[in-house]
């Protein structure tokens, strides 16, 4: 009898054209490191009395269909999650191309998601799949990972594939080693780690309906934000900090290759960090930034992946 395995899981993605409901073609196969994708349905307990103390059989509740999918930072399938998070990019060039995302779109684009373990078999479609939030961590080592947090709106179970034969996409991954940050233009240095967090705070469409699903998850305002962590070196960011003055900040990666992502945040607002001395090792300092609207540039944030691929 054979027995699901992870290592043998696999995962194709595709935009949908009407919401919630799955496309008969064009789906990717998607590289994933892990994913929490799934749909539940809760028990209500019966309240009714007057049949004596053993309970009456529970009511179904409403469905919820959420979970994350950690992904790697690569040069091409990461555009399908930009494009999720932003909406549709400007692409310009003749190859490679670079594909320009904007933070600011009314509305998200939603995907069918099929993850699939073959060997049982068993091969789930989450149509109306909307990304709420994305975020990850830059370091000096360690595996480069995003966290794409999802909301969809249902579940569908087979023990076929909907997706066909998914396109492949030539895997070139980013490492923490191709990393880099820069403030208003210039390297920022002494930086030990950083957060990036971008979030378009969904929200759940919850109508009456006969099947318990959402009517559509809908975008509200939109929120970027993080920390970056550095050994306390000067008083450039300390100072910033107490002016109240935002700065531009870049988080990139660029390969060898030529492939390369690069996310600037237009406006960043840092706090008032708390020094403190711990001890004899070196002193650190958190800012956990937030980013605005800036009103030269008209957004708070501009996303740009340049690789192979011509269109997503």
């Amino acid at each position: 009898m054979a027995r699901a395995q992870g290592a043998r899981a696999q995962m194709a993605l595709a935009f949908e054209t009407t919401y919630g409901t799955p496309p008969v073609g064009g789906f990717t196969k998607m590289p994933f490191a892990s994913t929490s994708l799934g749909a539940e349905q809760p028990l209500l307990n019966s309240e009714l009395l007057g049949y004596g103390r053993d309970p009456l059989a529970p009511i179904k509740d409403a469905v919820t269909a959420d979970g994350d999918v950690v992904v790697p930072l690569d040069a091409e399938a990461f555009g399908f999650w930009l494009k999720a998070a932003f909406g549709a990019p400007t692409t310009t060039g003749t190859g490679p191309w670079t594909h320009e995302f904007q933070s600011g779109a009314w509305t998200l684009p939603s995907m069918s998601i099929e993850t699939g373990m073959p060997e049982v078999p068993r091969y789930a479609m989450y149509s109306g799949c909307v990304l709420d939030q994305i975020t990850w961590q830059m370091q000096r080592s360690g595996l480069l990972t995003a966290t794409s947090r999802l909301v969809a709106q249902g579940e569908t179970v087979g023990t076929t594939t909907s997706a066909g034969t998914p396109a492949a996409l030539e895997l070139k991954r980013f490492g923490h080693f191709n990393g880099s940050i820069t403030r208003n233009g210039t390297a920022l240095g002494n930086v030990v780690s950083a957060d990036i967090t971008y979030a378009n705070n969904l929200d759940r469409i919850e109508t009456i309906r006969s099947d318990g699903r959402i009517d559509g998850a809908d975008p509200s305002i939109a929120a970027l934000t993080g920390s970056i962590e550095v050994r306390f070196a000067d008083q450039t960011l300390v100072t910033q900090a107490i002016n109240g003055d935002p700065c531009e900040l870049e988080f990139a990666y660029l390969l060898p290759s030529g492939e390369s992502l690069r996310l600037t945040v237009h406006a960043v607002y840092l706090p008032r960090p708390r020094i403190e001395i711990s001890g004899p090792q070196g002193v650190q300092a958190t800012f956990d930034w937030q980013a605005a609207r800036d009103s030269v540039v008209g957004r708070m944030c501009t996303a740009a992946l340049v690789n192979d691929v011509e269109i997503y």
